[in-house]
């Protein structure tokens, strides 16, 4: 990966910036694998090959020969203390994915949700003038007053969820990614009552208004053989949790690196045509949450760059370390505002690509494009050390961003 040598790019390095670096969840070990490979420990106990290099995480991410149905059972190799519905699209493997990704893959493209940005203007305009107000009380949170609302506006607006289910089921929505295994009984109750909230709204027992829902029930029929109610209910869940409370984790951390390095928000406010590259820079250096892919099970022997996978392997295919290959990307940790080369992997590659990386980038890049126009002199009020986060297997976000202009 190259960096251009434009008179306005910006080079902000990002090691030292307080709180951005959640707690692992694996644990190093001496023991190489079988076939030579550095391993680590899972939560659950289990050993699994860890990748990291660029080269060998995309090789295993784009092969349809790592499993990923084969660590979704009782006692099986994960990052998660419970299991999850085999139907949810994270858990399936070739061919049924295919299938279910090709039925909902269309209402996600690029071209899709670009033509859903509107929405994100209107409720930008509210929170803006919420956060004016909050500003005029000496209150300004912009991740309370704006990027909160925002991602769980946008969402229920574009899945014709009624507004005033949202206190019902959003609370929900952030344990089941937090994923705790404090009081795993607890976490089961809250993840089966979002999902009965979901099957409802599938069954139809639920009224829901127009948008993605609707016009994927009526389009159910389309594929062979047509999308059953369960299968339907576990691509919802994904819609209504990554949709919003992935969005909200991703959009809060970017927030907060360019107000916590000056320098990097100067130049978005001089140069907003940089705010693609500048937030595909930052996309690959801030983890999601504690881990970056789920574990995959080898259904075959494959060579890597130092040694084999061996079949019947547990695979970490470590997308945050591969983001950060110093042979891919030249001073990793450096946001490049001019940088070129390849795609990053935060959103996975191939099968399992996140089919809401256009959501995410769309409502980044407008929220971003707003307010170095509308608030130019947006800062922290506080020091970044002082910035408390919530974090879980899936989040990790700041809890709260006290602004002023």
């Amino acid at each position: 990966m190259t960096a251009s040598t434009s008179p306005t790019a910006v080079r902000v390095d990002l090691r030292d910036l307080p709180g951005l670096q959640p707690p692992s969840m694996i644990t190093a070990i001496d023991e190489p694998s079988r076939g030579g490979l550095p391993q680590v420990r899972l939560p659950s106990g289990h050993l699994a090959v860890h990748l990291t290099s660029y080269r060998d995480v995309h090789t295993v991410l784009t092969d349809i020969s790592f499993a990923r149905a084969r660590t979704n059972t009782d006692d099986g190799p994960s990052f998660l203390p419970t299991i999850m519905p085999t139907e949810m699209l994270l858990n399936l493997d070739h061919p049924d994915h295919g299938r279910l990704k090709g039925f909902v893959g269309s209402a996600y493209s690029a071209a899709s949700v670009a033509r859903r940005a509107q929405s994100v203007h209107g409720v930008l305009d509210v929170a803006l003038a919420d956060l004016s107000r909050d500003r005029d009380r000496g209150t300004a949170d912009l991740m309370a007053t704006l990027l909160d609302p925002l991602t769980i506006g946008f969402n229920a607006a574009q899945l014709g969820i009624p507004a005033g289910d949202v206190p019902f089921f959003r609370a929900l929505s952030r344990e089941m990614q937090i994923a705790s295994d404090a009081d795993v009984p607890a976490l089961l109750e809250s993840f089966w009552t979002l999902y009965r909230y979901i099957e409802d709204l599938v069954s139809g027992r639920r009224p829901v208004g127009e948008g993605l829902i609707a016009d994927l029930l009526a389009g159910r029929d389309s594929i062979s053989p047509p999308v059953t109610d369960g299968e339907y209910a576990a691509i919802l869940l994904g819609s209504i949790v990554g949709g919003d409370q992935n969005v909200l984790s991703v959009i809060g951390k970017i927030a907060y690196v360019v107000l916590a390095r000056p320098e990097l928000w100067n130049h978005l406010v001089d140069n907003p045509d940089t705010i693609p590259t500048v937030t595909e820079e930052l996309l690959r250096l801030l983890p999601l949450g504690r881990i970056s892919t789920f574990p995959r099970v080898a259904t075959r022997d494959v060579p890597v760059e130092h040694g084999v996978i061996l079949e019947g392997d547990v695979v970490y295919a470590d997308a945050h370390q591969a983001n950060r290959d110093p042979a891919v990307y030249p001073d990793p940790w450096v946001v490049d505002t001019a940088r070129e080369g390849r795609r990053h992997l935060q959103f996975g590659y191939g099968m399992h690509h996140c089919m809401g990386a256009a959501q995410a980038r769309m409502e980044i890049i407008e929220v971003l494009g707003r307010l170095v126009t509308d608030l130019p002199g947006l800062a922290l009020t506080v020091d970044p050390a002082e910035i408390a986060w919530d974090t879980g297997i899936l989040v990790h976000r700041p809890i709260g961003l006290p602004v002023t202009w």
